[in-house]
């Protein structure tokens, strides 16, 4: 399996397209943030902390984005090509009259506070916007992270509402606040 092997660059950071060769630094990723990300995620089963596992999400993250419905960029800081530090994913793609997707993003622990966030995900609207012609990004963030809602809003999203219950997360139906930024260029 192949994709297009892009490489979105900022100052400081490079954004690569999910990629098989990857399995051991993402499962290392998540295994070193396990306690920090599951208070922000759906309960992860043990498997999931696998090598064999991870070579599953990796090859159905490359069907989605070979199938146009995903585009997920793992995040390195430029002078570190062997530590994943976060990522950024479009999901839920729809083209045709919505071209409309959502937003989805984690940091390492280690790194919150840098603006890696932030430069991450402003690179990666520019792309959706320019190159893939979206008009809608939707994020869904817990009323209670504080850091994720200061991110989008410094990137232009607006607050369009609550979503009561609206994603299980760690157990729990949570609430979340639904944030829009639209291709102002489309308009």
């Amino acid at each position: 399996m192949s994709i297009e092997k892009l490489i979105l660059e900022t100052e400081r950071l490079n954004l690569k397209k999910s990629d098989e060769r990857f399995v051991d630094i993402i499962l290392d990723f998540n295994i070193r943030n396990k306690d920090f990300l599951s208070e922000f995620e759906p309960k992860k089963h043990s498997d999931y902390y696998t090598v064999d596992y991870h070579k599953q999400i990796i090859e159905d993250e490359i069907n989605k984005i070979e199938n146009g419905n995903l585009q997920k960029f793992y995040i390195f800081e430029k002078d570190n090509d062997e530590n994943i530090i976060g990522s950024v994913a479009l999901s839920n793609i729809v083209m045709g009259g919505f071209l409309s997707c959502f937003l989805g993003y984690k940091m390492d622990k280690d790194k919150l506070n840098r603006g890696y966030m932030t430069e991450a995900i402003k690179r990666v609207i520019r792309y959706s916007f320019s190159t893939i012609g979206l008009h809608r990004i939707e994020a869904n963030i817990m009323p209670r992270n504080k850091r994720s809602i200061r991110v989008v809003e410094k990137l232009g999203f607006i607050n369009e509402g609550l979503s009561k219950r609206y994603l299980n997360i760690n157990g729990t139906w949570e609430d979340h606040i639904h944030m829009v930024l639209l291709n102002e260029n489309l308009e």
